[in-house]
């Protein structure tokens, strides 16, 4: 569901839609307008097990917006592969949506074009109030130091999901804590056709966010502190390197793996092909392809030693959907009402509920439902273990360019050719000009 599906070739141009004209057909420049006060439109992100599970599931919230506010919302459901591309389209074009859904992972990215509305205190109090939201959460809404360009709608983290029977077949008795662990059991259990760990090796985003975990556990942040591209520090390449040598030395993931890009992985999960894999909130898709909540466990993702935590004990990035606003809306209050209604307590139980995600909302988490066994790892993983990923500008371009250097040695994995260290570095070198050029 998520961001994680976003598109396997996307380069966002910040240079290029810096300071364009914003969404939603307006010409304000100070924070929206009122022209348009009884109709919104609404681009949802896919979250569902698809485009018509999404519309089918918040038409009837939307109908109970306009029955409270007198506003018709019109809604489009976009799929992560098309998203980004139409938000920027969408800044260039003046010809977009007044709310939107996007991956909290653009934030920075789309904050740095000056398209969206900054969620200062005033706005914030609009809604509720700034500390009505856990703080990981706001903390991905875009850069430290300024106001957030996005409010968060629905919080993830990833999980360590195993297939319990395949484990019980191979003599397995609880999930790998450690990456050793992983690796030991993977070997049991990657026999007779199937294999122990799920990826998705085309898709850039998936690629980023498990390297991005390994290298917090290598002491590397891929950025510096001035936000300068550093991917060829000796973390970054053994993060890379351990990732891809599930494949390449391990091998532990099927080389079919490395053309993955619209989570074939879930796909071999449920049909019992693997035995594991690496996933933000699961449950809804398993269920859609015939798995029942007990042919399945969730644990947290490995650590190098030890129990998760912060520092090099992450086993999750910060995960989630943000609602953003274009600050030239036709609808600026409607717009404001509409994010407040989607945040509101009760609204969030019944979409994080439905999709299976965490509340950013710190009063609906104490719902019941997310204290299941998955939501309750997912949870806590996000309270305790998961870092943001870097909010800097160009942090999409950091997507391409690297996703796409662990997607080739992926490649090189399945077709044999060794993976080195210095195969890594070079390929990591190579992204990191491409930033840079």
């Amino acid at each position: 569901m998520r961001h994680l599906r976003a598109a396997a070739a996307i380069t966002l141009a910040v240079s290029v839609v810096a300071g364009v004209t914003a969404c939603g057909g307006g010409t304000s420049s100070d924070g929206g307008s009122n022209e348009s006060p009884k109709t919104l439109t609404y681009w949802a992100s896919n979250q569902g097990p698809s485009i018509e599970a999404d519309k089918k599931i918040l038409t009837p919230e939307l109908k109970k917006f306009e029955k409270e506010t007198g506003i018709k919302v019109k809604l489009e459901v976009v799929p992560w592969a098309d998203l980004l591309n139409r938000i920027l389209a969408a800044t260039t074009s003046g010809q977009g949506p007044d709310v939107l859904n996007i991956g909290n992972t653009w934030s920075a990215s789309l904050q740095s074009t000056g398209a969206l509305l900054p969620w200062d205190d005033e706005n914030f109090e609009a809604i509720g109030g700034r500390d009505r939201f856990i703080d990981s959460a706001v903390a991905s809404a875009g850069k430290e130091g300024e106001p957030p360009a996005a409010v968060p709608l629905y919080s993830l983290s990833y999980a360590l999901y195993y297939n319990k029977k395949m484990f019980a077949d191979a003599g397995i008795t609880a999930p790998p804590a450690t990456w050793d662990q992983l690796v030991e059991d993977g070997r049991k259990l990657s026999k007779d056709g199937k294999w122990a760990l799920g990826a998705e090796g085309s898709n850039l985003s998936n690629n980023i966010h498990q390297t991005f975990v390994l290298g917090q556990q290598h002491g590397a942040d891929f950025f510096d502190k001035q936000g300068k591209a550093d991917f060829t520090s000796d973390g970054a390449v053994a993060a890379v390197k351990q990732y891809v040598d599930f494949m390449a030395k391990d091998r532990i993931i099927a080389p079919g793996n490395a053309e993955y890009a619209q989570n074939q992985s879930l796909t071999d999960f449920a049909k019992g092909r693997t035995a594991m894999v690496l996933w933000q909130a699961a449950a809804t898709t398993f269920a859609a392809q015939g798995m029942k909540p007990e042919d399945w466990g969730v644990a947290p993702v490995p650590v190098p030693a030890g129990a998760p935590g912060a520092g090099k004990q992450t086993n999750s990035m910060v995960a989630g959907i943000n609602m953003a606003v274009f600050r030239n809306t036709r609808n600026i209050d409607g717009a404001k009402k509409f994010v407040k209604f989607m945040t509101s307590d009760a609204e969030q139980k019944i979409l994080c509920k439905t999709y299976g995600s965490i509340p950013p909302v710190k009063a609906a988490q104490s719902d019941p439902a997310f204290a299941a066994p998955e939501l309750k790892v997912l949870r806590d993983t996000l309270a305790t273990s998961a870092a943001p990923l870097p909010q800097v500008p160009n942090e999409s371009q950091f997507e391409t360019a690297v996703g796409t250097a662990v997607k080739e040695l992926f490649a090189d994995a399945a077709a044999g050719s060794p993976v080195t260290t210095e195969s890594v570095k070079a390929r990591l070198e190579k992204a990191q000009q491409t930033m840079q050029s």
